[in-house]
């Protein structure tokens, strides 16, 4: 059985503690003090999927602070971002195509009966709930909007 994402986390935390890599144990701090704090707000234990949430929440957070640094020539903080961020996203899956994205929003769409952009709303949660971290919400929206609105 493969360990979970938590344990995986916490695995990695002894590995930086031990070979003394400051970056990699600083991100990973934190990410469990943000999944830790989340599961204190959803008073539940989180699963991957929701963990890979949270991840995500960090590497989005990632991008704009190196967008923010890079506007004020803080090339030594730009650094420190990207470092962190490919520690962040060597815990997400493997990113889907969008081929692959609208093979599973065909399905769902198949699945919920949704006819036109109205039952938008129909499809969404179960398409974000499936591909949660596997790929990007935009993409999702975009490739599902496109699919009900394209005359059949």
């Amino acid at each position: 059985m493969e360990a979970s994402l938590k344990e995986k986390l916490n695995n990695d935390l002894r590995q930086a503690l031990r070979s003394g890599d400051k970056v990699k144990l600083g991100t990973v701090r934190l990410v469990l003090s943000a999944v830790n704090n989340a599961e204190i707000a959803k008073q539940a234990k989180l699963e991957d999927g929701d963990i890979l949430g949270v991840i995500v929440r960090e590497i989005k957070q990632r991008h704009e602070s190196i967008d923010a640094y890079k506007l004020g020539n803080r090339a030594d903080l730009v650094a420190q971002e990207e470092a962190e961020l490919a520690v962040l996203l060597s815990y997400m899956p493997k990113q889907m195509s969008r081929d692959e994205i609208v093979a599973v929003a065909k399905r769902i769409i198949g699945e919920v009966g949704a006819k036109g952009p109205n039952d938008k709303g129909k499809v969404m949660p179960k398409i974000i709930g499936e591909l949660k971290g596997k790929a990007d919400g935009k993409e999702i929206n975009a490739v599902v909007t496109e699919l009900l609105t394209a005359p059949s």
